[in-house]
């Protein structure tokens, strides 16, 4: 089974900075895709940036030029620089990991980490 366990969320003012990070462990073959997700209260869970092997990216609207996402591949980690905040990122934080385990493929995801940011 593949371990996910996030860290790095907490409280900042609006225009502030966090860097949340993400290790996955376990008996892990390959990991292909990883990504950071949030969900608001009430609202559904979205994505918010991918990130390939490859090092391909991909941002939701509501975040491009502000946050940025890259991953270490020999930590099997994945980060999230999030710039500028504001109060609508308010929301729990999730890493998702999706690859290759012994023989099968996996899809995991974290706990959360919450993010709050005060107006």
């Amino acid at each position: 089974q593949v371990q996910l366990v996030e860290s790095g969320g907490g409280l900042v003012q609006t225009g502030g900075s966090l860097r949340l990070s993400c290790a996955a462990s376990g008996s892990i073959a390959s990991i292909n895709d990883m990504g950071w997700y949030r969900q608001a209260p009430g609202k559904q869970r979205d994505v918010v940036a991918t990130i390939t092997s490859f090092g391909y990216t991909d941002y939701a609207d509501s975040v491009k030029g502000r946050f940025t996402i890259s991953r270490d591949n020999a930590k099997n980690t994945v980060y999230l620089q999030m710039n500028s905040l504001k109060p609508e990122d308010t929301a729990v934080y999730y890493c998702k990991a999706e690859g290759v385990q012994r023989l099968s493929y996996f899809a995991s995801w974290g706990q959360g980490t919450q993010v709050t940011v005060s107006s």
